[in-house]
């Protein structure tokens, strides 16, 4: 009878960490990047890390006179995001990443979040390269990234939960959430004007330093070209059902 009560009081057993494996995988690898940059290397040491993680669009331009300086276009595009310029950069976007990262695990996995996450990271860069050359500037930070995931989970998330009813037992069976299309999207009153509100926070960024007079140093575009991304590409991840 004691040890009856005792389970009872017990109950089952919860995991300590909420996050998704997937998540805490990403903001671990990247805390370790930054550990390494702040406690193993010296400042020549984090120059050559950038020089050869960072995205440089100005490779571009410079590597008409030497072909060798495009080859490290070919992983930068997906590495900038694994590194940050100070542990609130980093804290920010981790913060970010468990925020939207974590339904968009729960819903497709981690490799297909991780996925989403790089494609949206390289889709960031190119917007980022778009609009900066032919200045040499270079981006760093998972907010492409992360951009694209929250992007993706605006799909759904404000979504209604779809619930139907077995036809053997008539119990009330919870099915999810389904994508909204673009006109639902924009026509809800919720998902609506989060996206506007997001899509004109940072399309003004651009224009901070004239009101308050210093640069500012947020790679706006790597986030509208990351969360355009998700939004347009999290259909490839549902999954088909034959007939």
């Amino acid at each position: 009878m004691k040890k009856s009560q005792q389970n009872q009081h017990e109950g089952p057993n919860e995991p300590a960490i909420l996050l998704p494996a997937v998540i805490i995988g990403v903001i671990g690898l990247m805390v370790a990047v930054h550990l390494a940059r702040t406690l193993a290397l010296n400042e020549q040491g984090n120059f050559e890390l950038e020089l050869w993680l960072a995205f440089i669009p100005y490779r571009i331009l410079a590597g008409q006179g030497s072909p060798d300086l495009w080859i490290p276009l070919v992983w930068t595009p997906f590495t900038h995001a694994f590194l940050h310029a100070g542990w609130e950069h980093l804290g920010f976007n981790s913060v970010w990443l468990a925020v939207f990262g974590t339904p968009m695990a729960q819903r497709y996995g981690g490799w297909k979040t991780v996925a989403l996450f790089l494609v949206s990271a390289a889709m960031g860069a190119a917007v980022f390269a778009l609009t900066v050359l032919p200045n040499n500037q270079w981006l760093i930070g998972a907010s492409g990234g992360v951009s694209g995931l929250t992007g993706a989970v605006c799909r759904f998330m404000f979504q209604p939960v779809v619930v139907a009813e077995d036809p053997k037992t008539g119990e009330r069976v919870i099915l999810g959430r389904r994508l909204a299309t673009y006109g639902e999207l924009f026509h809800s009153r919720r998902a609506g004007p989060f996206i506007a509100i997001w899509l004109i926070l940072n399309a003004a960024v651009p224009f901070l330093p004239a009101l308050i007079g210093q640069s500012v140093g947020i790679a706006w575009q790597a986030h509208l070209g990351g969360f355009i991304a998700g939004l347009a590409l999290v259909p490839l991840l549902e999954q088909r059902v034959r007939s």
